[in-house]
């Protein structure tokens, strides 16, 4: 009995001197609660539509007025308008809207004459969901239109909605793509750098590094450089086996320069978060506690990140986290490129937060690392 008490107070004391170890254990399940618990609510909201209204008429206004009441009571659009419809196009390309709304010229003249009326809706339907939400919440202002306004003639008679995707069709779990790519560079850089570096620490063998001519920056670069190497090629190697799963071959679809930019996305993405880590395990000197943060930091980054749930359905102080998020600029950024075909251009915001996140990451993490030394 002594010897088993002795054991189990060991095994507390242990546990106690890890403040961080304890705190964590204590936060996680309720961070677990807030993050999850408003990264899926349900039925999407505030998915920004963009309204081009060519007629101005009044049935062109009592449309715009029932979708309206969609915005004010389920919240499901976020309707904007906009005067140029080329405008709203590259808005709807670069993910600035999830579809735009099309009220054509001569639409209330043709409901005054109870001949057949047409709205058009093109749709970003590389976020699907998104755009199935949009689509139903303006058919459901579209029956109001009839009741009201269109005596039944013929069948060919009344307001119909004509969808436009703009993109091949796109599965579900297609669109999970850029999100597994973002988990994998995420376990990746959990499992190289930074976490060496505690294990050297653990072992003993930092000790060593004294010995040699090596300065603390040639130790965070060189661990930063052999974690992006790793981490790039475990990233490049989930899209590969993750298409071929999904039964989308991006490989065959993707041109030259976009493979280059899905590359340059990937690196960066991986150097923040290497940097991130650096910053996070400056000071941990044992592995158990990376353990424990593993999964802490995972359900913080990922899901606010719009991998799975889009951003604009997120309550307003979570919005604001995905706002510095760098996941939430790297899984814009290869969806734009794996299913929009998009350009470096479309892009080059998101690629300048991941760079400047990196760099800034990187050079607090080896500030750090000399404090820890």
């Amino acid at each position: 009995m002594q010897r088993f008490l002795a054991i189990f107070e060991r095994d507390i004391r242990k546990f106690l001197r890890n403040p961080l170890v304890v705190v964590i254990s204590l936060l996680m399940p309720i961070i677990y609660l807030v993050i999850l618990g408003n990264s899926f609510q349900g039925e999407l909201k505030n998915l920004p539509l963009a309204l081009i209204d060519l007629d101005n008429g009044p049935y062109a206004v009592r449309m715009v007025e029932m979708l309206r009441s969609i915005e004010a009571g389920p919240r499901t659009i976020k309707v904007i308008r906009v005067a140029d419809q080329g405008q709203a196009m590259s808005g709807l390309k670069s993910g600035e809207f999830k579809a735009v709304l099309v009220i054509p010229r001569n639409f209330s003249r043709d409901v005054e004459r109870g001949v057949r009326s047409e709205i058009g809706l093109f749709l970003d339907n590389a976020e699907n969901i998104s755009a199935a939400s949009v689509q139903s919440a303006v058919l459901r202002a579209m029956p109001e239109i009839q009741r009201e306004f269109i005596p039944v003639r013929s069948e060919r008679a009344g307001v119909f909605l004509r969808e436009v995707e703009l993109y091949k069709k796109i599965d579900y779990d297609q669109t999970l793509i850029p999100g597994v790519i973002i988990m994998a560079i995420f376990l990746g850089a959990m499992s190289t750098g930074a976490f060496n570096m505690v294990m050297d620490r653990f072992l003993g063998v930092e000790e060593s590094y004294f010995l040699t001519p090596l300065t603390k920056g040639d130790i965070v670069i060189g661990l930063t450089a052999s974690g992006l190497l790793i981490t790039t090629i475990l990233a490049m190697l989930v899209l590969l086996l993750s298409s071929f799963i999904s039964g989308i071959h991006l490989w065959s679809m993707l041109a030259p320069a976009d493979f280059l930019l899905v590359v340059i996305i990937i690196m960066l993405s991986t150097l923040g978060i290497q940097g991130l880590m650096f910053v996070i395990m400056g000071r941990i000197n044992h592995p158990r506690i990376v353990g424990v943060l593993a999964g802490f930091l995972n359900v913080i980054f990922f899901f606010p990140s719009g991998a799975i749930y889009p951003v604009e359905s997120f309550p307003r102080w979570l919005k604001a986290f995905s706002m510095v998020n760098p996941e939430t600029y790297s899984v814009h950024a290869l969806r734009a490129v794996l299913f929009k075909g998009v350009s470096y251009y479309a892009v080059r915001g998101d690629l300048l937060f991941l760079a400047v996140f990196a760099i800034c990451s990187i050079t607090a993490g080896m500030v750090l690392f000399k404090r820890a030394m």
